[in-house]
């Protein structure tokens, strides 16, 4: 244990341009004090020490103000940024070298039994105030964008956003697998789903009103030998 939390810790001080030296991150960064306890608290959870368990996701809770339940599956590497408000559940599943930021929900429906919580695939990064609610999974280098609402599988290598979340790249097509030191999810420039349907319908229109016009004067180029 004592080795994956130094990993835990050296991938945060690589990956965070903010942070200044190991000793910085494992004394005062949240994120990394989130990933110490949870990682009790799921031992003591494995071993049917429910209520202990319980006790130091809350003590966690407390201190961070990250909640992780103790039967959450977390991976190697997963860097937690800034971290408040964020909440996972019992059967989420995280993989390795994972990016989470503020404010993000790994949650449930209320709908499901048994498997309730998302499992989230190898370097995945989700962006502030994403909500991923149901018993499905987000695959490996897949990017969730700020305050996207996913209800469903999102398929590895592509980037979603919006409400609900769509996919404005990758899927089908081939991407590279991110890599820890350039992991970014550009939150900027990334397309607005809505403004590429409200496109798509302007389109639309515009080809139908031609359509209209044309079939229009035709009629009327019919008629007019005929009114002569």
């Amino acid at each position: 244990m004592f080795k994956a939390l130094l990993d835990d810790a050296k991938s945060i001080l690589k990956r965070d341009p903010a942070a200044r030296s190991l000793i910085e991150v494992i004394l005062l960064y949240p994120g990394f004090h989130a990933i110490f306890f949870h990682r009790i608290a799921h031992w003591l959870y494995n071993r049917r020490m429910f209520f202990i368990a319980r006790l130091v996701s809350q003590f966690n809770r407390f201190i961070t103000g990250i909640e992780i339940h103790p039967g959450a599956k977390i991976g190697k590497r997963l860097f937690i940024d800034h971290g408040m408000g964020i909440v996972i559940g019992e059967t989420a599943e995280i993989g390795d070298n994972c990016t989470i930021y503020h404010n993000v929900t790994l949650g449930g429906t209320g709908k499901d039994t048994g498997k309730r919580h998302p499992t989230i695939g190898n370097n995945v990064l989700i962006g502030a105030g994403a909500k991923i609610l149901g018993p499905f999974k987000v695959g490996d280098n897949a990017k969730i964008g700020a305050n996207a609402f996913v209800s469903r599988e999102v398929e590895s290598n592509t980037t979603v956003v919006g409400i609900p979340a769509r996919v404005v790249r990758g899927g089908m097509e081939k991407v590279e697998p991110v890599r820890i030191e350039s992991e970014e999810l550009d939150q900027v420039n990334i397309p607005d789903p809505v403004a590429q349907e409200i496109c798509r319908l302007t389109m639309r229109m515009e080809r139908l009103e031609k359509m209209l016009e044309q079939s229009t004067g035709a009629m009327t180029e019919k008629k007019t030998p005929n009114e002569t």
